[in-house]
């Protein structure tokens, strides 16, 4: 197994997204829009991006009307956006690494925010590649399992035969790694046998574990800086190798 554990460190994140449900829808609407115009197809079966990025909307309970509504907006020749992909890398407190994937229509406003947080709580912005290469890019589906309902042998089971590299059982949830392409399929597969999904989406896991901070004022930094990074409307995501408590 890989013997990374991610539910301790997306349950932050989960609850800052059910308290901020339509500053997610957003993000993700804004996803879909880049994975409809760059894959040149509203159809999922003909845009793997695009159905990774579906899968997700779906695991986030994201209205079906509301996902229909964002692609046919994406298809429509009155839509003007012009978002891109930018991402940052950079150390948090004690060396922490950070990776920031933003969505933007302004590189320059959302590098110096980017810059400003890094700085603020006491990190620092650094070059491509910094920390990049000692994450890896996978498939993460999470499983609710916090009323224990489920069996984890079973679940493996499951999620090998719907087409899982790698599983993971933790307290309140079980772990499901995939290809970064079959994130969709193995979700819709696992939907299917009944299973509730907490996320379905493509992540950057840290090779080598994650660090544990002890100092008190670097872990309130450490938690700020995320805190502004998510708040952040250029921010889709933040990856970082943080044992949060």
């Amino acid at each position: 197994m890989s013997g990374h554990s991610k539910w301790h460190n997306i349950q932050k994140t989960k609850g800052a997204a059910d308290a901020k449900r339509a500053q997610a829808f957003t993000k993700i609407a804004r996803e879909m829009i880049v994975a409809v115009k760059e894959g040149g197809s509203g159809d999922p079966a003909n845009n793997s991006r695009l159905a990774t990025v579906i899968a997700k909307a779906k695991a986030a309970n994201m209205p079906n009307d509301n996902i229909k509504r964002t692609i046919d907006k994406a298809l429509g020749a009155g839509d003007t956006s012009n978002w891109e992909n930018v991402t940052y890398e950079g150390y948090g407190p004690c060396g922490v690494a950070v990776i920031v994937e933003t969505m933007t229509d302004n590189r320059n406003r959302t590098a110096s925010e980017v810059r400003h947080y890094f700085d603020k709580y006491g990190g620092n912005l650094g070059a491509s590649n910094c920390v990049s290469w000692s994450f890896d890019r996978k498939g993460v589906i999470v499983i609710d399992n916090e009323d224990g309902d489920y069996d984890e042998d079973e679940v493996m089971m499951d999620a090998l035969d719907c087409g899982a590299s790698d599983f993971e059982p933790d307290e309140g949830a079980f772990t499901v790694y995939t290809e970064t392409d079959a994130v969709a399929s193995v979700s819709e597969a696992l939907t299917a046998k009944g299973y509730p999904l907490l996320s379905a989406q493509v992540e950057m896991i840290p090779q080598n574990g994650y660090i544990r901070l002890t100092n008190e004022d670097d872990i309130k930094n450490m938690s700020k800086m995320l805190d502004m990074f998510e708040d952040n409307d250029d921010v889709q995501n933040v990856w970082h190798n943080w044992e949060q408590e």
